[in-house]
């Protein structure tokens, strides 16, 4: 414990300064995490955890109600859940908590990375703002049945997705990232709708989230007639 931050090991994204007056810091391997939170006139101050990722993505668990089980939202799909009268402006409407203020987003270092992935954006599928993005798929487990969640945010989940649909025998157990046994419930079906679009956090599936290839979800050494395809088209 240093200055107030918990620090574990791995890439300092953002320096102790930037950082010094913040409530509930915490340094991940790849990400900083501090408390946040949405207003609403009606329902006052739903208080989350917010997640920033060195490439950008922003992750939100919200913690409003001893008993609430959203996590892994989007902010747009926070400030919705927060019942924010105002919704679609979540740079403004979610704050963290400088100095004991309530301080937007916008106002903050932290959109630093979510803003430079907006202008560097690579990759041929894109969404509306220019972001490389892949929605969250679904795979079931063939030993429970039960759904189980990836997220498709870089080239390493992506093969891991891939990998898993290929396997025709994949179970709960095979997830390399998260320690999920056929024992754990299944998601709740209402969370399940929100599956990280960047138009629409309820999003059923759009231009802006479903991509048909693109260089982070196929791989050039894969047999797969998919993959296979889509390198050779590339090169053409």
């Amino acid at each position: 414990m240093a200055n107030g931050v918990e620090r574990e090991s791995g890439l300092m994204i953002f320096s102790d300064e930037e950082l010094r007056e913040m409530s509930g810091v915490k340094k991940g391997g790849e990400y900083i995490e501090v408390t946040c939170g949405c207003t609403s006139h009606r329902y006052g101050d739903a208080v989350g955890r917010l997640r920033v990722f060195s490439n950008g993505d922003l992750e939100i668990t919200c913690e409003c109600t001893p008993g609430c089980n959203e996590d892994k939202l989007t902010p747009a799909a926070f400030e919705k859940h927060s019942g924010r009268e105002t919704a679609r402006k979540w740079k403004n409407n979610v704050w963290v908590i400088v100095n004991g203020e309530k301080v937007p987003l916008s106002k903050t270092v932290l959109l630093k990375y979510y803003n430079q992935a907006l202008k560097n954006g690579n990759g041929s599928h894109r969404s509306h703002n220019g972001r490389v993005c892949h929605r969250d798929e679904f795979v079931l487990c063939t030993s429970c049945n039960k759904e189980r969640r990836f997220r498709l945010r870089t080239k390493e989940e992506c093969l891991i997705h891939h990998n898993a649909l290929a396997d025709k025998n994949w179970k709960c157990s095979d997830l390399p990232y998260d320690k999920i046994t056929c024992d754990d419930e299944e998601e709740r079906a209402s969370r399940r709708v929100y599956r990280g679009c960047t138009r629409s956090p309820t999003c059923k599936g759009c231009t802006s989230c479903v991509c048909f290839g693109c260089e982070i979800c196929r791989f050039s050494d894969c047999s797969c007639q998919t993959c296979i395809d889509f390198t050779m088209n590339a090169k053409a």
